[in-house]
């Protein structure tokens, strides 16, 4: 617990530092400690395709610098980072990007645990994008209904419908 507090405090120093002297070394403290953890969000509810995650992830910070000055610290840094990508990524998915799907002939591992974990993430790869958000928001990131409420704009009623059908259809695509 007290290494979670270390961090908050170091965004926080971070972000000041930021924000009062435009120092480039505090965003590159931040961009680093936040980038790997938004890249990985990115990638899932991109579908895996790495070039759009990647993109996804670029213009979430160019987003982040320009709202940081708003940012009333009621949630995390890493919280409100990870609402900007998952924005940022259904909205390319709407804006009519072109879907890659995963490839089929991807050779899976003989441990039969590491197949048994790449079907699931094709699975959650091939689910509708709000499903899949909702699933990744909830179930891999850790976040709770009234957060992916606030973080998508959306009541936690249909956060949690969401979740219910997204589970569903994962079962169905998993033959369960």
């Amino acid at each position: 617990m007290n290494a979670l507090v270390d961090l908050e405090a170091e965004d926080r120093e971070s972000v000041e530092a930021f924000l009062l002297e435009r120092s480039e070394a505090a965003f590159r403290a931040l961009y680093r400690r936040h980038t790997p953890r938004l890249y990985q969000l990115a990638l899932r509810l991109s579908g895996w395709r790495e070039e759009e995650a990647r993109e996804i992830v670029q213009e979430s910070w160019v987003r982040a610098v320009r709202k940081l000055p708003g940012f009333r610290w009621e949630s995390k840094l890493s919280t409100w980072l990870c609402g900007i990508v998952a924005l940022r990524a259904g909205e390319a998915r709407r804006s009519g990007a072109p879907v890659v799907p995963i490839e089929a002939g991807v050779e899976a591992p003989a441990a039969h645990e590491v197949e048994r974990s790449l079907d699931l993430e094709r699975a959650i790869a091939a689910l509708p994008p709000g499903y899949r958000r909702i699933l990744i928001l909830h179930d891999v990131e850790g976040h709770t209904h009234a957060e992916i409420a606030a973080l998508l704009g959306i009541g936690p009623g249909t956060s949690k419908s969401q979740l219910f059908e997204a589970r569903r259809a994962l079962r169905q695509k998993l033959g369960r």
